[in-house]
């Protein structure tokens, strides 16, 4: 392949893969939603789609860098070869301590490696933008500003994997919120129902 196909490959992805799903559980979460020894069945999942839509080198997944569901889709995502813009809505440090921290070391230590990759990207939003959107939370902001990169693209291409359980969040800005905004703009989405999942772990 010459270098001009390879600019061209890296500026028009074959698809755009979003993410959006649940972190690890708190300890003390009730009801649990993604309790640690769920992860592998996660990972069986999230894997089974992302065969089934033939992820590869071609192909350019977004999503958060939460401990659980966003990390899980990075590492596999970059398993495959595509490349992966990892995209926070705070200071690295912040983001850590709200969401990656408390599920224990390995995964500060995950989040790292997928960080380090020499296909992944972290990018932090208020990096990118000069101010958040009038009346929304953070969480919020930082789904539409994936989306507003996802959708910069052919709408044929955009594909979002939401790993939940099909209820409304603990605040703004979660998988319901991406959810509605992806199926309003037409793009395709397939979700990986936790609750089947947690009936299957007992």
């Amino acid at each position: 392949m010459t270098k001009l196909n390879e600019s061209k490959v890296q500026m028009q992805p074959r698809k755009i893969i979003l993410f959006s799903g649940h972190m690890i559980d708190k300890p003390g979460r009730k009801p649990p939603r993604f309790p640690p020894e769920m992860e592998p069945a996660v990972v069986d999942e999230i894997e089974k789609i992302l065969n089934t839509w033939d992820i590869g080198e071609h192909d350019l997944a977004l999503c958060g860098g939460a401990c659980g569901g966003d990390l899980i889709f990075a590492e596999l995502c970059l398993k495959r070869g595509a490349r992966l813009e990892i995209r926070i809505p705070f200071s690295e440090s912040e983001f850590l301590d709200q969401s990656v921290n408390f599920a224990g070391h390995q995964w500060t230590k995950r989040f790292y490696k997928v960080k380090e990759n020499p296909n992944a990207k972290l990018l932090i939003m208020s990096d990118d933008l000069k101010s958040l959107p009038e009346n929304l939370n953070p969480y919020a902001s930082n789904n539409l500003w994936q989306l507003e990169r996802a959708f910069s693209y052919d709408s044929e291409k955009v594909n979002l994997l939401c790993l939940w359980d099909k209820k409304p969040g603990d605040g703004p800005g979660g998988t319901e919120h991406m959810y509605n905004e992806v199926t309003e703009r037409g793009g395709k989405v397939f979700i990986i129902d936790t609750t089947k999942l947690l009936k299957e772990e007992k």
